[in-house]
């Protein structure tokens, strides 16, 4: 069997976690295409912050305690840095995790494709799987706000919103620089294309996956793709597990709902994108509205506490897809 699955994020790398998991005992191949809106240029270095949140992870060398950047790091770089007074000082790379930038940097000015460059990440951390970036070329996200200073609205870098705001100031839109342009990086269509099942992690729905849905032609090819299609939400109870999807959600109108993300994707037999849609036992209500949107859905534990609880949660994304197979 082939799983190819779309993911970002903290979320979505814990979720791929579980997802190798169950792959392993049934033999399964998993590609993951991984979200690249997030990247930035920082002193002087390309940082992809999913493609190495999900490579971590994989790779055991993910911080257990923030969830992302290297174990047992430490920031000197980073108070040099600031000592000169250099910006942006509120975007701080830990020294180990500064190694990955520099060398992706290198491979990167040398003429090679970030998917080539991940691979060669990837032959050190040995994630299980393969990982692929949404594309080669710069697309990144950014968010129209009210400057706090001026008031003037304006578009700044989706890392400054998050990190430096904690995207606390209203967002009044997403735009992609570059989207236009970009293509989807070497591999990806045929990901979608040959896969058996596809799986569209728990993360957030508006920049993570989102993102990955506007590079021109992947959406397209998910909805031609002959595999099915489950979502997992990354909505329980009424508010995300981790991070700031509601800001996002509340950005472009959608309620911070397990039925308002799948509405918000739609169903495949409607034009969208999902045939089935996992929910928390927690939103049990909302499954019946949930299939009558045109998908199958069903209610199970979603928290993440542990490997086996995660990769419980994939067989059951797996099952309800495969048992949903248009």
């Amino acid at each position: 069997m082939k799983i190819t699955a779309l993911a970002g994020g903290i979320g979505g790398a814990r979720f791929l976690m579980g997802l190798r998991e169950h792959a392993q005992t049934i033999g399964a191949e998993v590609t993951a295409i991984i979200n690249t809106g997030d990247d930035i240029w920082v002193h002087g270095v390309r940082v992809c912050p999913d493609l190495d949140s999900v490579m971590y992870t994989l790779g055991d060398g993910i911080s257990k305690e923030r969830g992302w950047g290297r174990e047992d790091e430490t920031f000197t770089v980073k108070e040099e840095l600031a000592a000169y007074g250099v910006e942006p000082t509120w975007f701080g790379l830990g020294d180990r995790d500064l190694a990955t930038h520099l060398v992706r940097t290198q491979a990167l000015d040398a003429g090679f494709g970030l998917a080539q460059v991940t691979q060669a990440l990837c032959d050190r951390w040995q994630p299980g799987m393969r990982l692929l970036p949404m594309s080669n070329e710069r697309a990144e996200t950014h968010v129209i706000v009210d400057d706090p200073d001026t008031g003037e609205r304006r578009a700044i870098h989706f890392q400054e919103w998050w990190i430096r705001h904690r995207a606390s100031l209203p967002a009044f839109g997403f735009p992609m620089i570059g989207i236009a342009e970009a293509m989807p990086a070497p591999g990806v269509l045929e990901a979608i294309e040959q896969a058996d099942v596809i799986v569209v992690a728990p993360s957030n729905p508006v920049v993570s996956i989102g993102t990955i849905l506007q590079v021109p032609g992947l959406a397209d090819a998910l909805k031609q793709a002959k595999a099915p299609i489950v979502g997992v939400s990354p909505i329980i109870g009424g508010a995300p597990v981790r991070g700031m999807a509601d800001a996002c959600l509340t950005a472009i109108g959608v309620p911070t709902t397990a039925h308002g993300v799948a509405a918000n994707y739609a169903a495949r037999a409607a034009g969208g994108l999902l045939d089935a849609w996992l929910v928390d036992e927690q939103d049990a209500s909302e499954v019946a509205s949930v299939r009558a949107l045109g998908m199958a859905c069903e209610a199970i534990p979603l928290f993440m506490t542990d490997v086996p609880a995660t990769a419980f949660m994939a067989a059951s994304a797996l099952e309800i897809a495969m048992a949903a197979r248009p």
